[in-house]
């Protein structure tokens, strides 16, 4: 019997140095995705996907920046989605973070691979030439994944502050599982560096990245349409759950709505990736979560949404490592050990 799978799509920063030859390594199988991604670059004039990936060494200028990286993740990740063995999981859903949203458009087949990858290029291309501000990023959970109230406050505080300064711009970006992802203008960012307090590696700057899923984002919109074009959209053959947690069912809405979410408030209001991951769960009843690559750092918010929620009564990080060990509800193809289990 098929087990029932929720997919989840990664982000931005995800393809980083480790991850260098991912597609050569794990999707010699997988040439024409990753053909279809290198045509449309190659008509533009752009150094393909697997240039980039076959590269003698990674470069955080080139392999980062939004009009590379955004191409390069979504080659990975739509060839990850097409190794998964379909005789053994049933798709249920899907759903991912921020950039992931389109990454989920084309595995529900809301647009096909040609068309997604397009839109991601577009997009990242986009964000790389007319992006504004920055993304900083704090912990607000303890070390067993639980949130921590004192935390909350603070954040709550925090907004509460920056919304009466005139000087600067803060918000919620992404609320990421057990981390938030703050939004900001240059002066917030660094209003932002000098208020919250230092926690391991947190507060952390993402590098190459703008003020994502904020009203910064205003002048994209125009852009985004402009080069997107609805009739790309379809109505899908997977439920979608978009970053408000909002399912769209195939065959249940119209492409205009979707395409208005998508080149509309999924650009300019907060990314709720928590409570995506949440809905996800709850109405589809996944008996396994897959995460697609590249990357590893999903999978730590994915759980930390389900333990907030208290998925199958999840109560902690030592609770999911301890059933991990049993039977894995979580499988992240971005490890090498763990995507031979999907795998045909």
């Amino acid at each position: 019997m098929k087990k029932r799978a929720l997919v989840i799509c990664p982000g931005r920063g995800t393809y980083n140095a480790a991850e260098l030859g991912y597609v050569k390594t794990h999707h010699a199988a997988r040439q024409d995705v990753i053909a279809t991604v290198d045509a449309i670059r190659t008509e533009l004039g752009q150094v393909t996907v697997s240039q980039l990936d076959n590269a003698a060494k990674y470069a955080p200028s080139v392999h980062m920046t939004g009009d590379n990286a955004s191409a390069l993740i979504y080659a990975c990740a739509m060839a990850d989605f097409a190794a998964i063995d379909r005789e053994r999981y049933e798709i249920v859903a899907v759903t991912g973070n921020s950039m992931g949203w389109y990454l989920a458009l084309a595995c529900a087949g809301i647009v096909d691979l040609a068309d997604g990858a397009r839109l991601v290029n577009n997009m990242g291309g986009i964000m790389h030439q007319d992006g504004t501000g920055g993304q900083i990023v704090w912990s607000v959970v303890d070390d067993n994944w639980n949130m921590r109230p004192d935390k909350i406050l603070f954040v709550q505080n925090l907004l509460a502050e920056a919304r009466i300064n005139s000087a600067i711009y803060v918000d919620i970006s992404i609320r990421l599982g057990g981390m938030i992802v703050f939004a900001a203008d240059e002066a917030g960012l660094k209003w932002l560096t000098e208020r919250l307090p230092k926690d391991d590696r947190f507060p952390l700057k993402l590098m190459h990245h703008a003020a994502f899923h904020s009203p910064l984002l205003n002048h994209v919109i125009p852009m985004a349409r402009a080069g997107n074009p609805v009739g790309d959209f379809g109505t899908g053959e997977i439920p979608a759950i978009d970053g408000q947690g909002r399912i769209w069912s195939p065959r249940a809405f119209s492409r205009e709505a979707i395409y208005d979410y998508t080149f509309g408030a999924q650009l300019t209001e907060s990314y709720n990736f928590t409570r995506a991951v949440q809905v996800a769960a709850a109405e589809f009843a996944p008996e396994t979560i897959i995460v697609l690559g590249p990357g590893t750092t999903l999978g730590a918010p994915t759980v930390q949404a389900l333990i907030a929620s208290g998925w199958r009564g999840l109560s902690g990080k030592a609770d999911f490592q301890a059933r991990q060990q049993d039977e894995p509800m979580l499988i992240s193809m971005g490890m090498a050990e763990q995507r031979a289990w999907v795998l045909s």
